[in-house]
Formats: C-alpha cells, sequence, structure tokens
C-alpha cells in the first residue's frame, strides 16, 4: 500500500489499527466540489441521462418485461463474476439452468448465484429499502454453497481483510480497508447518504455509492459482485429503471484496469473527476448497447413469430419460442414442464422448430438432448 500518498489524501484518512498495520477510512459522503463540473462532462451526463431514458421506454414497449430481464440479467452475472476471475460463459449459465445438471465448474455455480443474489434484490426492493439489511440478504444468495460459504455469508466481516494479487499478505496489500469499529460507522454513514435527501445527480450519487462500498470492503468475499449488483438495483429504487435490464458489468470488464485504477486513485489521491467520468461514460454506453441488443432481440422474435404464422404451426410451437426468449436452450423435459403438456406434444414442438432452423441440437446426444436458439444466443453475445 502506498502509505505516504494516502496519508495526504483529501478523500479519507490512514490510520493505525490495533495490530500496527496502516488502513484507509473513506470520508463520508458526498465529498466537496460536485458543482463544478466541466461543460463536457455535463454532455457525457446528459447523453447517460438519455440512453437510461430509452431503455427504461424500451422495457414499457416489451408485452412481457421479462424476457429482456431474463436475459440481461444473466448477463450482467456472466460479466460482474468474469471481472473477479470466473470463466463460465453466457452459453453455459443457460445451458444448465435448461438441462438442470449439475454444473462441473464451480465458477458456473457462482454466475447462478449472481443471477438468483440478483432476482431477490429486485424482488425485495417492492418492500425493502435498499439498506445494510438488503445488503446483507444479497450477498447470503451470492455466496451459498461456493467459494466464499466459509466467509460470513450474509454478515459483514468481523476481522480486517486487504487488496492484493492473489496470496499477498496484509503488509503486501495494495489496498487496505477500514479495520471493524471504522468499517461498521463507515457502512451507517453509507447507508444514510443513499437516502439522504440532496440535490446530487442520481447517476453521480450512483457512482459515489459504488465507489463508497468498494472502499469500505464490508465483506470477506464478494464485495465486487455486490457493489456492482446494486448498481442496477439503486437505479431502479431511485424509478431510473422499472426493471433491471442494464448490464454495465460489460463494461467494467472491457475496461477492467481502468476500472480498478481508477477506484485505487480515488482513495490515493481524491481523483473523483477521473472516477465519475469514467463510471458515466460507461453507463451512456452500456445503456446504448442494451437498448440495441434489446431492439435485435425484440426484432428476431418478430421475425420468428411471422415465420411461425407463414407456416401455420400449432399453439404449443408458439409458446415454444416465447419460451427460448427467457432462455436460448431448451430440453424436452423442461419444455414439457414449462409449457404444461405432453412429453409428444414437447418433441413435435421442438422438433419443428428444429426442421425450420430455430433451434439446433448442441448436446450431441441421443438422450437428454438439449437445443440451442443460436441466432439468439450470438445476439447476447454481441456477435
Amino acid at each position: 500500500m502506498d502509505v505516504e500518498r494516502l496519508k495526504r489524501s483529501p478523500t479519507g484518512r490512514l490510520i493505525r489499527t490495533s495490530k500496527d498495520h496502516w488502513a484507509f477510512v473513506p470520508n463520508p459522503l458526498p465529498p466537496s466540489g460536485l458543482d463544478k463540473f466541466s461543460a463536457d462532462f455535463i454532455g457525457i451526463l446528459s447523453e447517460a441521462d438519455r440512453g437510461i431514458g430509452a431503455l427504461k421506454a424500451l422495457s414499457r414497449l416489451v408485452p412481457n418485461p421479462n424476457l429482456l430481464v431474463a436475459l440481461y440479467v444473466r448477463k450482467e452475472a456472466v460479466q460482474s463474476s468474469r471481472i473477479e476471475g470466473t470463466q463460465a460463459s453466457l452459453s453455459d449459465i443457460f445451458y444448465y439452468e435448461a438441462s438442470k445438471e449439475k454444473p462441473k465448474h464451480a465458477d458456473t455455480l457462482e454466475v447462478l448465484n449472481y443471477v438468483r443474489a440478483m432476482n431477490h434484490g429486485f424482488s425485495r426492493l417492492k418492500e425493502l429499502p435498499l439498506s445494510l439489511r438488503l445488503v446483507k440478504e444479497i450477498h447470503l444468495k451470492l455466496t451459498e454453497n461456493v467459494r466464499g460459504e466459509k466467509m460470513r455469508p450474509g454478515e459483514f466481516r468481523i476481522t480486517q481483510n486487504w487488496i492484493g494479487p492473489p496470496g499477498c499478505s496484509l503488509a503486501d496489500a495494495t489496498f487496505v480497508p477500514p479495520p471493524v469499529s471504522e468499517m461498521t460507522e463507515a457502512l451507517a454513514q453509507w447507508e444514510g447518504f443513499l437516502h439522504s435527501d440532496d440535490s446530487i445527480v442520481p447517476l453521480i450519487k450512483c457512482a459515489l455509492m459504488h465507489y463508497q462500498f468498494e472502499a469500505i470492503h464490508p465483506f470477506l468475499d464478494g464485495n465486487g459482485r455486490v457493489g456492482r449488483l446494486l448498481i442496477t438495483l439503486y437505479l431502479c429504487e431511485k424509478g431510473y429503471l422499472e426493471y433491471p435490464i442494464f448490464y454495465l458489468s460489460d463494461f467494467f470488464e472491457r475496461y477492467r484496469n481502468e476500472y480498478y485504477d481508477l477506484l485505487l486513485e480515488v482513495s490515493r489521491d481524491g481523483n473523483w473527476d477521473g472516477w465519475l467520468r469514467y463510471f458515466i461514460r460507461g453507463v451512456a454506453e452500456q445503456s446504448r448497447v442494451a437498448e440495441e441488443t434489446g431492439h435485435k432481440i425484440l426484432d428476431l422474435q418478430k421475425k420468428y413469430r411471422q415465420q411461425l404464422q407463414t407456416e401455420s404451426v400449432s399453439r404449443s410451437v408458439f409458446q415454444l419460442l416465447d419460451m427460448l426468449f427467457l432462455n436460448p436452450f431448451a430440453s424436452l423435459p423442461g419444455v414439457s414442464d414449462y409449457l404444461k403438456i405432453t412429453w409428444p406434444t414437447a418433441k413435435a414442438s421442438v422438433e419443428r422448430l428444429v426442421k425450420l432452423g430455430i433451434l439446433k441440437e448442441v448436446s450431441g446426444r441421443k438422450r437428454s438432448r438439449i437445443y440451442c436458439a443460436q441466432e439468439l444466443l450470438d445476439i447476447l453475445g454481441g456477435r
């Protein structure tokens, strides 16, 4: 840890702990100077506002918004987890959800947990504000039965943690968050800031909130994933989004080094301007990507439905098509259960979509086959 630079930081204070190491305690939010943005920054902020507005409008155009929610939440889960080094792909997640098979790799389980955590958080926002209580609930869902399960799932840490290269010691850490007593106070201040009645633009407040959570680092594991998940939930709670159909982690993953460097620069040098520009640029870019992807998905669904109408297929084939837009992978048992149709009807419906080129068999097995709507999966993958 760069002790000398952190001692001079305008963003917080460096303290000696009871075990005689240095730790950084961030100042309460908000920082000063938030009324001094340049014209070009205001332009980026306006673009981000328009992008989020267009994304919100898109969700209102979709007869079933869960179509985009199911697809986008999984996209966010994959990209956020990838930042932490997991190797699971979007197709892995859809495949295992459709097949009901036990994932072969722990990485896949972690991403599936992220999906559950996001869904839980969004559902709970209907009855509980974004709060420390909800943060702990989300963390519990995120870390159940995976690598973090021995690190106090759903509970804030009661020991010191640190950030640095894999295997590094506290003495070699890049950054040491607040000790437990200061962490508890900082979390209370963070929660108060979320609901303070101020004039700070919500997107800027969201960026401040994310930095502060990462600087406090209140869990022994999963801080990055929880902190990124909170971004979408915050935008939903503030009414910027009606559904969690925004995946900013895709931007963070593409510019991962910049993401980590700028978070550290806020703590070390007080570089709020760099962090806010990066964050707002990400919102502008990803809202545009999400909107464009959404329209491609809806256009594809419309094309397929017109194709089915021309072929005069049965009602169950149309239902199967709609099912695929929640998960591009399907199995015969899954189709039969979800649509509540007989096995022969499910088999006939799947075979019809295979014949029409909408589905293809991808498992290579004679039994327990898995089918995929590849064109839809390619859109989600950005191809």
